[in-house]
């Protein structure tokens, strides 16, 4: 099934805080149910967000007819409910432009926002295997951080995606899974649907994977993005940038993959995002604790950009046209 989805008037996800324990779909009939979800993790990864931001939009146009204020005011609050991935309030406020036509253009805009994620992440698949090929050989071993499959991104994947279709193609020889710290989105996430998928793969502390890297039992490095900037900086899930550190030293590439949607051209590089801060106690209990969310990896250290319509060399300009 699809890790969002529009059904009979509701917004139906899959729990991402029950798995790989429990396959637990929950039905969000308002806006406070759904930015509630967005904020604990039950939606996460930047094109999912992006779908929720835009069916949050039908929920509120539903509730909130007739009350332009209330409605301005709610889909800033999903705008917000997280700040760091730009998906999340680029197809909220995408999907508001269309409240002066009423609920019925509104929801048609939230699953056209889904759908088009949907064929991204197709594309991304291919143009990624390709790359990865050209790049790596036959049957690379890889390393992925975070999860950015089905569960980040409606069906497909961004990263993930990439490295399903090439254990599709018979091309791939082995993932690891680096855990991610602190909420283990590698662990419980990504091993799930690789193992679901009958891809070999092993998990990684997070700390572990420059050293892979340096041993030389990594091939590649392939990531998604909550958020890139034009210049090529890309935000990530915290622990990427470690990552892209130990690629550079090994001499392996370091690709990120994401649809155009996350790529922001207003954003000029990595120091103008607002780094989201979360709560000490996901990290330790009772102890002070510093628990950014996210990080920047430098377009200097990223090998290759792959998105639904082209691959981006660094230090290109995302603005611009660069397809290999």
């Amino acid at each position: 099934m699809r890790t969002i989805d529009w059904v009979d008037g509701a917004v139906e996800i899959i729990d991402q805080t029950a798995l790989p324990a429990e396959l637990r779909v929950l039905r969000l009939t308002t806006v406070e149910e759904l930015i509630a979800a967005i904020q604990r993790l039950a939606v996460r990864g930047a094109p999912a967000l992006g779908v929720a931001g835009a069916f949050g939009v039908a929920l509120a146009a539903r509730r909130h007819a007739g009350d332009p204020g209330r409605l301005s005011q709610v889909v800033r609050e999903i705008a917000s409910a997280r700040p760091t991935a730009v998906n999340l309030a680029r197809q909220a406020q995408r999907t508001a432009a269309r409240l002066p036509s009423g609920f019925a253009a509104v929801l048609n805009e939230a699953c056209l926002v889904r759908d088009e994620e949907i064929a991204a992440s197709e594309a991304m698949a291919a143009r990624g295997a390709d790359l990865v090929s050209d790049l790596c050989g036959d049957r690379p071993r890889m390393l992925t951080h975070c999860n950015t499959g089905a569960l980040a991104a409606v069906a497909g994947g961004t990263a993930l995606g990439v490295v399903l279709e090439l254990h599709r193609r018979g091309r791939l020889r082995e993932v690891i899974a680096s855990e991610t710290r602190p909420l283990l989105q590698g662990a419980r996430l990504t091993a799930w649907e690789l193992g679901n998928a009958g891809v070999a793969f092993r998990v990684a502390v997070d700390g572990a994977g420059p050293f892979l890297m340096a041993r030389g039992e990594i091939d590649a490095v392939i990531v998604g993005a909550d958020r890139i900037c034009a210049n090529g900086d890309t935000v990530n899930k915290i622990g990427t940038y470690a990552h892209a550190l130990g690629a550079q030293r090994a001499g392996i590439p370091f690709l990120v993959v994401a649809p155009e949607s996350t790529i922001d051209n207003a954003t000029p590089d990595g120091t103008a995002v607002q780094i989201e801060d979360r709560r000490a106690d996901e990290v330790v209990a009772g102890l002070p604790a510093v628990n950014p969310a996210f990080d920047v990896t430098p377009h200097e250290l990223i090998t290759a950009i792959v998105t639904d319509r082209r691959v981006i060399r660094p230090p290109v300009s995302t603005a611009e046209s660069d397809t290999r």
